[in-house]
Parts: C-alpha cells; sequence; structure tokens
C-alpha cells in the first residue's frame, strides 16, 4: 500500500489514478496509523508553500512524514510537495519548510512567463533509481512559479527549474507533475513503486 497524504491540498485523484495504472494500491489518508503501515508515501500539493506547510503542521501529519523518512521510508514529494521537502521557501516571505532536501524554494527567474505551464525537456544530472527505463531529455509537465534554485541532491534539470527533480537515499521529489506527463510520468510512479518494495 502506498499512502498519498491528504492534507487538504493537491490533485489526490489524479496522483491515486497514475498509482493505480501502474499497479500500486493507493490509499487517500490522513490517518497517522495508515502512514506508518504503508510502503511508502507520495506527498503531493498544489497552491502556496505557507498555508499548505500550515495544514501539514496543524494535523501533525508533516511531523510524521519527517519522522518515517528518517527511519528510512520511501517518499516522493510532488509539485508543491516537493517544495515542502526543502529547508524553506521564499514565496511570499520566509517559511520554513521540512528540511529533508537541502536547498530553498525560490521565485522562477529563467522563464519570461509565470506560471509556468506546459512541458519542458528534463536533463537527468545524476543517475537515479527515478529514471529507470526513461530517457534523458524526456518532456515532462510543469505548473508552478516557485522552484528549489539549486540543491546538492538534484537529480534533474530544465531551462527554468535548475533542480527539478531531487533525491537523498529514500527522499526525492520532482517539481513536474508525473500523473500528467504521459507515459515517461508514469514510469516515474512504477519507479517508486518499485523502491517502496
Amino acid at each position: 500500500m502506498i499512502a498519498i497524504v491528504d492534507y487538504g491540498v493537491g490533485n489526490l485523484r489524479s496522483v491515486e489514478r497514475a498509482l493505480v495504472h501502474v499497479g500500486a494500491t493507493p490509499l487517500l489518508t490522513a490517518d497517522k496509523d495508515d502512514l506508518q503501515r504503508s510502503r511508502g508515501l507520495v506527498l503531493p500539493g498544489v497552491g502556496a508553500f505557507a498555508p499548505a506547510l500550515a495544514k501539514l503542521s496543524e494535523s501533525g501529519l508533516g511531523r510524521m512524514v519527517v519522522d518515517l523518512a528518517k527511519r528510512g521510508k520511501p517518499v516522493l514529494g510532488v509539485c508543491l510537495g516537493y517544495q515542502l521537502l526543502f529547508e524553506e521557501s521564499m514565496e511570499h516571505g520566509r517559511h520554513q519548510g521540512l528540511g529533508l532536501l537541502d536547498g530553498r524554494v525560490v521565485e522562477v527567474r529563467q522563464s519570461r512567463r509565470l506560471p509556468v505551464i506546459g512541458w519542458c525537456r528534463l536533463t537527468q544530472t545524476e543517475v537515479s533509481p527515478l529514471w529507470q527505463g526513461i530517457p534523458d531529455r524526456s518532456y515532462f509537465y510543469f505548473v508552478h512559479s516557485y522552484a528549489p534554485d539549486s540543491s546538492r541532491h538534484t537529480i534533474a534539470s530544465c531551462e527554468h527549474s535548475p533542480a527539478a527533480a531531487a533525491a537523498r537515499v529514500n527522499v526525492m521529489g520532482t517539481q513536474f507533475h508525473p500523473e500528467k506527463s504521459g507515459a515517461h510520468g508514469l514510469r516515474v510512479y512504477e519507479n517508486f513503486v518499485a523502491l517502496c518494495g
């Protein structure tokens, strides 16, 4: 069972459908026992950093995600869920993140239009199990105005996002939406599920 962390922010159903498509058994949940029992966690998210972090904090789910990640449970952050994994965000002020990945989230500077919406080629900058079976320079779908500016754990970049994906042992994430990125995006979920055993 893969737990999709339901903290009131995100495109939960499309993530759920993608996980079902690749053969996983997803569960949308805010129950801490479910999170502990799961083989892995997906932290989705759509919206702004501060309100999302407040919801995670109020419910205690943020602390639970950090705890489980530190104990080795695989965690995949998607879009805003990915940004929440970082140390801090500069979106509408300075806000502390979950601190599972080093770096900070800033407004995108490498794009003439905000929000960035559409397909972009991804350059795989490091070997990662997430890229298994995915050719370098494949297209993925993005919708965002903020993104991590850099990270020691970067595994992919694109023209507007220098840290478009990052991974640190069992904690990983993508600024793009795998569930909206066709066959290659589904393969990202399939590879994550494989990592969860």
